[in-house]
């Protein structure tokens, strides 16, 4: 017997509430290397422990005044936002997937739908945590970028074994090697290449033969601009001098493996026949597909980034959102992550029009608005797949 959909609706609803309730305690602790476990959740303020009874998603705040129970401190209205936004985030994906026409392939919940629904919710709670860190502190840790980006590839590698993969393939379910821009072989070729080139890139950063770039600012106790951070923050509070073209060539020498390993694999294996064999596993295909889309993901970003810079002088986006962006690619592949990025700009310049109108910030935290590239990606993914197939398939 089917479950009512209202049903479904308090069940997700009450989740997503108890998920923003745990984002709310990641925004405040993760950025500031406390533990998301222990000690249990206090007031600020006075530092007593929160009951259960006071720690009730939504209803707590409104109950308790916004105001502590012991010394009356003010709670911040960022805890009843984020519990809301989660909640209602959940139960419109769900609508979107299983009660609308929409996405096409996503037919029902326990036929392979909680797959994809599963990994896109992780995707954008993860996403309301980083883009409310950004908005406060201007920078991503980099830690939930790599989570989102580890459940996307094993999601796309193990999918297979959940929904037919033809089905995956036709609908753009998951990430996959089979795009409209380069051949099969292509890809899983230049995917490999690259994260073997990644992993160089890191053991050569780890022994300490490469240097971060803007290490001494990653070494101090305020936020830096390392690999897990934006760098606009460390300027905001101490201004420490950099010259920012000297420093992403620093980046470019991190990315030289990865492109000389890429390009090695290209033009080495890409049409041994063992390699087409083995790429055209269904969860390899699956795995490389959905490396493609983190690569592809990081490297527009970073490619801006990069060549922002050395023509400006002047540090472009920050290394926060080129993490943000390549896990969003692991997750809904990479057209889709190329079509998110330039969709971003637009609510971008939408906020530095507010902004400049009532002469508040200067600067952009840009995180919040590549997720809603990425938001607005999932929303209209089948219009978008199927623009992008009618154009390069034509």
């Amino acid at each position: 017997m089917a479950v009512p959909d209202w049903i479904w609706f308090v069940f997700i609803f009450t989740f997503g509430c108890c998920i923003g309730s745990f984002l709310n305690v990641v925004i405040y602790r993760l950025p500031r290397g406390k533990s998301l476990v222990t000690p249990p959740s206090a007031c600020p303020g006075c530092g007593k422990h929160i009951r259960f009874y006071d720690n009730i998603p939504l209803f707590s705040w409104l109950l308790l005044g916004r105001k502590c129970r012991y010394c009356k401190a003010k709670i911040s209205a960022r805890y009843f936002v984020i519990e809301l936004l989660t909640a209602l985030v959940f139960i419109g994906i769900f609508a979107l997937y299983f009660c609308t026409d929409l996405r096409p392939g996503v037919d029902s919940f326990l036929q392979g739908g909680w797959l994809i629904y599963l990994v896109s919710i992780t995707m954008l709670a993860a996403f309301i945590a980083a883009s409310a860190i950004d908005l406060e502190l201007l920078i991503i840790p980099v830690s939930i970028c790599w989570f989102v980006t580890v459940v996307a590839l094993i999601a796309s590698a193990l999918g297979v074994y959940i929904i037919e993969p033809a089905e995956i393939n036709n609908y753009a379910l998951l990430p996959s090697i089979r795009t409209a821009f380069l051949q099969e072989t292509t890809i899983a070729s230049l995917s490999a290449g690259a994260a073997i080139g990644l992993v160089i890139s890191l053991l050569l950063l780890v022994t300490g033969l490469i240097k971060r770039s803007y290490e001494s600012a990653t070494e101090s106790n305020e936020p830096g601009p390392g690999p897990e951070t934006n760098h606009e923050s460390a300027k905001t509070n101490h201004e420490p001098q950099f010259n920012d073209r000297m420093e992403v060539c620093r980046e470019i020498l991190f990315l030289l493996p990865i492109i000389v390993c890429s390009t090695a694999a290209y033009l080495l294996i890409r049409q041994n026949s063992w390699w087409v064999d083995f790429s055209q596993n269904p969860a390899i295909a699956g795995l490389l597909g959905s490396l493609w889309g983190y690569f592809v993901g990081c490297g527009i970003v970073w490619g801006t980034r990069i060549f922002g810079t050395l023509g400006f002088g002047k540090e472009a986006m920050g290394l926060g959102d080129v993490h943000l962006m390549g896990a969003a690619g692991a997750v809904i592949g990479a057209p889709m992550v190329l079509a998110a990025f330039f969709i971003a700009p637009f609510f971008g310049l939408a906020w530095a029009g507010i902004q400049m109108f009532f002469k508040k910030i200067r600067q952009i935290p840009y995180g919040p608005f590549l997720s809603l590239g990425v938001l607005v990606v999932i929303i209209l993914h089948d219009k978008i797949f199927s623009y992008l197939n009618s154009v390069f398939y034509r």
